[in-house]
């Protein structure tokens, strides 16, 4: 059996969607700033297959520049059984299309199953089921194993497993019982990183300080995973994390840098696992000499419960870039987000990870129904005094959307601060929600806050000690051109 884990061309103009490994999806420009994120789970699902004995084929159209027809020429060389593609709120209803258009096709030449996987249709299965001929839905995050099982019934008769939408006619929609995230992590083999084409991801990322850099994916997905705007929650419920053994995430780690000469990895788990496990970590990774080959970045929460010492050893294992969900300096926001965190929790992780030479990110967000221009004026000052201070190397600034699945999504409908529920508007590059200022004053927001992240002398000193070296100007430039890509995106 002939399976292909596909990503589709989008026709929308010099812009490329980020759909892979992306918690809040955006069109980025095009050209020389483009850049793709490698899709983990996916990958996991193509080794897992293979594995098993089933023929996979790797089909990222995006980030080959494919265009459409070459992408579907290429399909239709490979004549696949199944055809799996992930797909997030923004670009579900272009995805619809191609289905039609794929399934219109298979009318006069060999037919194919198609799935479909993500949070959006995990969300919302049965729109997609109703609004083009899609034959499966995973729903939840293990599209590894759901794929197995659908293979599996196709080629053996075995059951599907739960959380799982199928259509056996064209009159009925199954509907399935909840997914479960039952299944252990360390039942999945090392990701087959050249047939999952790893190298498409390796170097333009503005995650990697050094190239090539890779991906990984040690929890799925947050030990938290109660934030009421995040839409990988929809994925991976917190009372739902699991995470690998220490020693299988060293093994994916010895595997990219033995085999691939990986410089920098970034674990792209919402929040890295911490306590026993973080230390178990980085004692391997220190006993291998490994910290003197890579640098390891990662998500992580304010209120993480890593100590000082803690720091020092990620510090000493290594680890470079840490990411902080900041999203506002608001307490009351903070709390109706459900972050679990407080506004003066901020600074001492801060000043923790700083002493232990790691370099912060955080992230930020505006557009909260509930906030007022003293409410957005009060995260600018936060966030410009956090880099006054040094305390932070670079800042991500969006617009919150509230996508389906949310309670955040949830509480909009309830209380009908929702401008639109066409799903080609939520891509971060307007409002969707009514706030408590105008459109015009939350786009020059964001716009203020990569100014203030920029134009203070702290920033400035440490960015000119990064030109130093070859891998500094690379980063610095490249930064510098996201940043001005987002002031002109944010215009």
């Amino acid at each position: 059996m002939k399976i292909v884990i596909g990503y589709p061309p989008l026709n929308h103009g010099k812009e490329v969607p980020q759909v892979s490994q992306n918690r809040q999806f955006q069109w980025t420009a095009g050209g020389p700033l483009s850049y793709f994120i490698y899709p983990v789970v996916p990958a996991y699902a193509a080794s897992l297959l293979k594995t098993k004995g089933y023929d996979i084929y790797w089909l990222d159209g995006l980030a080959e520049k494919m265009t459409y027809g070459e992408w579907k020429k290429r399909l239709l060389e490979i004549k696949p059984d199944i055809l799996a593609i992930e797909t997030k709120t923004p670009v579900v209803k272009y995805h619809w299309e191609i289905i039609k258009k794929l399934k219109q096709f298979q009318i006069s030449n060999f037919k194919f199953q198609i799935v479909l996987m993500g949070d959006h249709v995990t969300a919302l299965p049965e729109e997609s089921m109703q609004n083009c001929p899609v034959d499966y839905i995973i729903t939840g995050g293990d599209y590894d194993f759901g794929l197995l099982s659908i293979a599996n019934h196709l080629s053996k008769k075995e059951k599907l497993e739960d959380g799982i939408y199928s259509r056996p006619n064209s009159k009925f929609i199954v509907h399935s019982s909840k997914f479960k995230l039952n299944h252990s992590l360390d039942e999945l083999p090392v990701i087959d990183r050249d047939l999952t084409k790893w190298d498409l991801y390796s170097h333009k990322n503005s995650n990697f300080y050094r190239a090539p850099g890779a991906y990984t994916m040690f929890g799925r997905d947050c030990y938290w995973g109660r934030c009421r705007f995040c839409s990988w929650t929809t994925l991976f419920p917190g009372n739902k994390f699991r995470v690998m053994s220490v020693e299988k995430a060293i093994s994916e780690v010895e595997n990219l840098v033995e085999n691939y000469g990986v410089k920098e990895i970034m674990d792209d788990s919402g929040s890295f696992p911490v306590g026993d496990w973080t230390r178990e970590f980085c004692e391997e990774i220190i006993k291998k000499g490994y910290q003197k080959k890579i640098r390891i970045n990662c998500n992580q929460r304010f209120n993480s419960g890593l100590t000082e010492k803690d720091y020092q050893l990620m510090g000493k294992a290594g680890f470079r870039f840490i990411l902080y969900g900041l999203e506002s300096a608001s307490q009351e926001t903070l709390d109706r987000l459900n972050k679990n965190s407080k506004v003066e929790q901020i600074e001492p992780s801060l000043r923790m990870a700083k002493k232990a030479g790691l370099w912060p990110h955080v992230t930020v967000m505006v557009g909260y129904p509930w906030e007022k221009e003293a409410d957005i004026q009060k995260t600018v000052s936060f966030v410009k005094n956090l880099f006054r201070k040094g305390l932070v190397d670079t800042m991500q600034a969006t617009i919150v959307i509230p996508y389906p699945g949310t309670p955040l999504f949830k509480e909009c409908q309830e209380k009908g601060w929702l401008k639109t529920q066409d799903w080609n508007e939520y891509d971060m590059s307007r409002p969707v929600m009514k706030a408590g200022v105008s459109d015009e004053r939350l786009l020059s927001a964001v716009r203020d806050l990569y100014s203030v992240s920029i134009w203070n002398k702290t920033f400035i000193s440490n960015t000119l000690k990064q030109l130093k070296s070859f891998d500094g100007i690379k980063y610095v430039s490249f930064q510098g051109l996201k940043y001005l890509g987002k002031l002109l995106e944010f215009k």
